[in-house]
């Protein structure tokens, strides 16, 4: 039976019910009571709406809305689309794509599911998150979000999520008219930032003398290197992003520590805000009441980390730290050393710092930026729960170029496919 004959016998069994209850025109108060609430839960009385009829949701509970997606190598425009979708909800239900949907839509990804698990749970704005969703709304599992988890709109951004065939993954949804879009955050994509990777790692290769200054300057300005030689500028350009005020309020918690409260300071690079990271603030925050973290200018991990680093810039950086619910604020530009006035002036009562990270030679060298917390025996080194760093991350895509060029073949491949099989009305 088609979907067409599936609602037409939908609304015969509606008619009837209501008939049922309409007899002679008696309790006919009964009558429309049982009519809004079938709105509101279509399955109560085993009866299904057809998807043309007008949908009410249940008054007098949160509404709760349903964003899927990847969330792989998780950045701050996936934040975004997060806060965005909590905004329209009392509640933000996310699922997160299995690695074997991934794999078959789009190729490998990047981050294994139990990592993009901690990173998604790790967001401020997310109530509730659901393991090993599907990549397309299938009726299936849109009746499920429906009944089990009373989802009451699924989210998606502007942009297209299609299917291998060319298909919205999105489509059902739309038709049932619980869909609602949100405005996707420019500069900044996974296939992006894995760009950026593989462009600074070959031109490491090729010399890092040469590249030593002019690498900075495409992480502040957002150049390819062919473009800054003159070249075609067909290059994958390093940084999009134009930060605003705005948008670090929107990912600021707005709030500062109370006068008693036990301040916890953490600093470092923070380059591609992975697991490992999560689960060192997560530690951290346990420790004290309010954790403040310092993260350290381009040009400081850059003289630290080699003139490649970092593949995000301060203010992405940032933003990504920000969005993650163990952190109460953030130093944007913190020193390298933490002096007395940092300590005094921020009155922090611990500074920590994981046992996994990119240089954890500090305390042999000359210059050690925890000198001043230890000798005031204020410092204590937390056994950091993941051995990720960001050059793991990095490792990662070097490693397996080929298969990530083709994932994102794949990907143009099938947008174009899906909007060649629509028709656009020109209009200005």
């Amino acid at each position: 039976m088609g979907l067409e004959d599936g609602n037409s016998e939908n609304a015969r069994s509606w008619a009837r019910f209501l008939a049922t209850c309409l007899v002679g025109g008696v309790v006919v108060a009964v009558g429309v009571g049982f009519g809004v609430s079938l709105l509101g839960s279509q399955e109560r009385h085993g009866l299904q709406l057809p998807l043309g009829f007008p949908w009410r949701r249940k008054k007098n509970r949160p509404v709760r809305v349903y964003m899927d997606g990847c969330f792989d190598m998780m950045h701050y425009g996936h934040c975004n689309a997060l806060r965005q979708a909590r905004a329209l909800g009392d509640q933000l239900v996310v699922g997160v794509v299995s690695d074997a949907e991934i794999i078959v839509n789009k190729g490998p990804p990047v981050t294994p599911l139990d990592e993009r698990m901690i990173m998604v749970n790790a967001v401020k704005w997310v109530d509730e998150v659901i393991p090993d969703a599907p990549y397309a709304i299938t009726e299936e599992f849109m009746k499920k979000l429906f009944d089990e988890y009373n989802i009451d709109y699924i989210i998606h951004g502007d942009d297209p999520c299609v299917l291998p065939d060319g298909t919205d993954a999105y489509a059902l949804a739309k038709k049932a008219g619980r869909y609602k879009q949100i405005k996707r955050t420019e500069g900044v994509s996974s296939t992006d930032i894995v760009g950026r990777m593989l462009l600074c790692v070959r031109e490491r290769s090729v010399s890092e003398n040469q590249h030593h200054s002019s690498l900075q300057r495409q992480f502040s300005h957002g150049h390819s290197q062919k473009f800054e030689d003159g070249g075609s500028g067909s290059g994958t350009r390093v940084s999009h992003f134009l930060p605003t005020s705005r948008r670090i309020v929107q990912f600021s918690n707005g709030k500062g520590p109370q006068s008693d409260a036990r301040i916890v300071y953490i600093d470092g690079a923070f380059d591609l805000f992975h697991a490992g990271h999560v689960e060192i603030l997560r530690i951290a925050r346990e420790l004290g009441d309010f954790l403040l973290v310092g993260i350290h200018t381009d040009q400081t991990v850059s003289a630290h980390r080699g003139a490649h680093r970092p593949i995000m810039n301060l203010h992405e950086r940032s933003l990504s730290v920000l969005a993650c619910r163990h952190v109460d604020e953030v130093i944007i530009g913190a020193p390298w050393e933490i002096s007395k006035d940092v300590i005094t002036t921020f009155n922090i009562s611990l500074v920590v710092h994981g046992t996994v990270a990119e240089n954890n030679n500090f305390q042999k060298e000359q210059g050690n930026p925890y000198e001043v917390p230890i000798s005031m025996g204020i410092f204590k080194v937390l056994d950091s729960p993941l051995d990720i760093t960001t050059s793991t991350i990095i490792r990662r895509i070097v490693s397996n170029h080929e298969a990530y060029q083709i994932r994102n073949e794949k990907k143009a491949a099938s947008e174009k496919k899906y909007y060649e099989g629509k028709s656009y009305v020109s209009g200005d």
